[in-house]
């Protein structure tokens, strides 16, 4: 069994309501539920959330809200990791077992079905790895990076500065789309980013951080364009 958990809390400050506010006419959590449910890959699609509006907002687009998460979870402060626990306890306790756990962030607007679908086939491909998640090279070296001094400036790896592009180790950073994992993985906080775990690295136009106004009209811009031709 399979499951997808979109956390969405209702406290968000940058962007108030960010979770359920309009996205190119549908409120943003939609597109993360429509995607996991058009993908194929989950027995069941859930949203974590403390608040009731968001609930029924999730519902409405076919997740599954069993129950309000505890406050004590909803808070600035709650990693991403003991959400994605507590929800999988939660089922436990129902009864059902699900091998196999996908976080979903709840502003990915960008994220499509065959991501999903790519990232299901890894871990089937390699049943060692613990997690498939997204990722993004960065568009600059990070080696070639400069900071300021009391002096002025300085690189923040000598070593590097004079170098070539094409020299230096490829970097690459989390995507904060999707973490696909077994749920055992999850429930012994095995880490994400470790030896037992693979980045599926997507375009640079399929990634867009969404935490202020600007983020979120780029993101826009950038979803109409990626689907301008569809019906």
């Amino acid at each position: 069994m399979r499951v997808a958990i979109i956390p969405a809390r209702g406290g968000s400050k940058r962007i108030p309501r960010k979770n359920i506010k309009l996205f190119s006419g549908q409120p943003m959590l939609a597109y993360p539920i429509l995607t996991a449910l058009q993908s194929g890959c989950f027995d069941r699609v859930l949203v974590s959330t403390d608040d009731r509006e968001i609930a029924a907002v999730a519902r409405e687009y076919g997740a599954d809200v069993p129950m309000l998460r505890p406050a004590e979870l909803a808070d600035d402060y709650t990693g991403t990791g003991a959400v994605i626990r507590y929800e999988l306890q939660q089922l436990q306790q129902q009864g059902i077992t699900a091998d196999y756990c996908c976080c979903i962030y709840a502003t990915t607007p960008l994220l499509s079905p065959t991501l999903l679908q790519q990232a299901w086939q890894q871990l089937q491909a390699q049943p060692e790895l613990n997690y498939v998640f997204s990722a993004a090279r960065f568009s600059f070296p990070i080696q070639r990076a400069l900071i300021t001094t009391e002096l002025g400036v300085a690189p923040l790896d000598p070593a590097s500065i004079g170098k070539r592009s094409q020299d230096l180790t490829p970097t690459f950073h989390d995507a904060g789309q999707f973490y696909f994992g077994k749920t055992e993985a999850w429930l012994k906080q095995l880490p994400v980013f470790g030896n037992y775990s693979k980045m599926q690295v997507l375009p640079d136009y399929l990634v867009q951080d969404i935490d202020t106004a600007d983020d979120w009209q780029r993101a826009e811009l950038l979803y109409q364009l990626l689907n301008r031709d569809a019906p």
